[in-house]
């Protein structure tokens, strides 16, 4: 288990700037599989799967972990994929929650 995934998130209403571009590449290469997109403002990553029900499985186990959170991703599903996007929308970029929910949801594969 990374430090990340021993952590927990904080609250975040915002009045707080994003993650540098620099701070958020350090957390990336915590998590597995992750990327930062070009404008440092959220990390994606794509899960595959063998069908529905067991992308269905891992989508449910996800919910779980953010509700527990109470940090949600912005996600897309289809048959056997689902792309996770997490970015912290109060602050309308990265922030060190959005890595220990990735690095939560990692745990789940």
């Amino acid at each position: 288990m990374t430090e990340l995934a021993k952590q927990k998130c904080q609250a975040c209403e915002g009045g707080v700037e994003p993650l540098t571009k620099d701070k958020a590449a350090e957390l990336l290469a915590q998590v597995d599989g992750w990327t930062l997109s070009e404008d440092g403002a959220h990390i994606t990553r794509v899960f595959e799967f063998k069908g529905f029900y067991k992308t269905m499985a891992f989508v449910n186990a996800m919910a779980w972990i953010a509700n527990q959170e109470l940090h949600h991703p912005d996600f897309e599903v289809s048959f056997n994929k689902c792309v996770i996007h997490f970015t912290t929308h109060a602050i309308n970029g990265l922030s060190e929650n959005d890595f220990i929910c990735a690095a939560k949801i990692d745990q789940l594969v």
